[in-house]
């Protein structure tokens, strides 16, 4: 079998040592801001232009594989990044250095949010901070949408069936979501087997059916944690925030191991820590089983993607423009959008209380819109600032 990078330009033999790769994700993991579209520009910024030790056609099929699997995008191109010359000890230590500073930082402010999460200054920060989150997911929402669905109607109308559905059951439903990439593949790029039907359409229609029975075993809890946070790494598609509803609905909807107002302050933490946005998922275990349940649920989310991005990236050259492939990973990203947008309208109702609230949700929203270059973290400081400031004042 011909090493899968014989037939680029790359060097077979590395220009930087594991080490270099691994000090500048440990960097990029402890300051780099602005969420996974931001966190892939700085990877092609500094790892293509400037260091020159990933050619951009490597970049690029790790970028169209990172959007293909399930799971964070801005992770699994870090460990796609890191597979390119050290294959999978680069890989998994690429993926761990970025992912380690965001998760120690997010298992600190679980620690301080479990010990002084009464406080009023804590309480009035996440009151400012819950408001513009809404924001920043709407804006996020709206690029995505813009720059995946386009003008495609057979996109718009899962994209519209899966905010209805997010709305509606107020939680991401993930078989909805394998029903939209195979919907999308049978119509756009039938493969020869489909003619044939079969056994392969059974196993589409029973997908729900597995899903519901995956999660009704009676287990301890850190089984359950386990359980769950697999099947938000192995079954959420998109950015970052497409976890968010699919959270929402298990671990406050089924589950209720976390308030509605907790969920909100965990997505704020994601948005005001570096690295990657699912790092949440360190947070919510903290606050569900201490450190060891922030050390299950972030294993269990990253491991599947993990393997979803080293195992096919030796393949990933020969079948990546395969048209089937293309459809229905179009399918399921229009659903993971839709899902998107419909959680902003499911998690505003949880964090706008009150008119400040809804003047700040709709003022980081047109900032937002209108300044382009403006980061998520800036608007999150002054949010939290103007909570310090409207908190008290509305609420005595």
């Amino acid at each position: 079998m011909s090493d899968s990078n014989s037939q680029t330009p790359c060097p077979s033999i590395a220009s930087y040592t594991l080490w270099q790769l691994v000090v500048y994700f440990l960097k990029l993991g402890t300051l780099g801001f602005g969420g996974p579209v931001a966190l892939a520009g700085y990877m092609n910024r500094d790892l293509v232009e400037k260091y020159q030790w990933i050619t951009e056609a490597d970049y690029k099929e790790g970028m169209a594989l990172a959007q293909m699997a399930p799971g964070p995008m801005a992770a699994q191109l870090a460990i796609y990044l890191g597979y390119v010359h050290h294959r999978v000890l680069g890989a998994t230590l690429a993926g761990i250095a970025f992912v380690a500073p965001s998760f120690l930082m997010v298992v600190a402010l679980g620690w301080a949010y479990v010990a002084y999460g009464d406080l009023a200054w804590m309480q009035a920060v996440f009151y400012g901070v819950g408001a513009a989150v809404i924001g920043i997911i709407a804006i996020s929402a709206q690029k995505l949408t813009k720059k995946t669905i386009g003008k495609d109607k057979l996109l718009w109308a899962i994209f519209l069936v899966m905010v209805v559905s997010t709305v509606v059951t107020q939680s991401e439903i993930a078989s909805l979501v394998f029903a939209a990439g195979f919907v999308t593949l049978f119509v756009k790029a039938p493969p020869s087997w489909f003619k044939r039907g079969g056994l392969n359409s059974i196993a589409v229609t029973q997908m729900p059916v597995f899903t519901s029975i995956w999660g009704s075993f009676d287990v301890s809890l850190l089984s359950q944690i386990a359980i769950f946070f697999t099947k938000a790494g192995a079954f959420v598609f998109g950015s970052g925030l497409a976890i968010v509803p699919f959270l929402y609905g298990g671990v406050v909807v089924e589950h209720q191991w976390l308030t509605e107002k907790q969920f909100v302050d965990a997505v704020a933490v994601a948005m005001i820590t570096p690295g990657p946005v699912v790092i949440t998922v360190g947070f919510i275990g903290y606050l569900i089983a201490g450190f060891s349940g922030a050390c299950v649920a972030a294993l269990a989310t990253f491991i599947p993607c993990y393997l979803f991005t080293v195992i096919p990236a030796p393949y990933f050259k020969k079948y990546g423009n395969n048209p089937s492939l293309i459809a229905f990973i179009d399918g399921v990203t229009a659903a993971a959008v839709g899902a998107i947008t419909g959680s902003v309208i499911v998690i505003a109702q949880r964090s706008i209380v009150d008119i400040p609230t809804a003047l700040l949700a709709i003022v980081a929203t047109a900032l937002l819109w209108k300044y382009k270059k403006l980061t998520e973290p800036v608007v999150v400081l002054a949010a939290a600032l103007l909570g310090l400031v409207l908190y008290p004042i509305f609420h005595h």
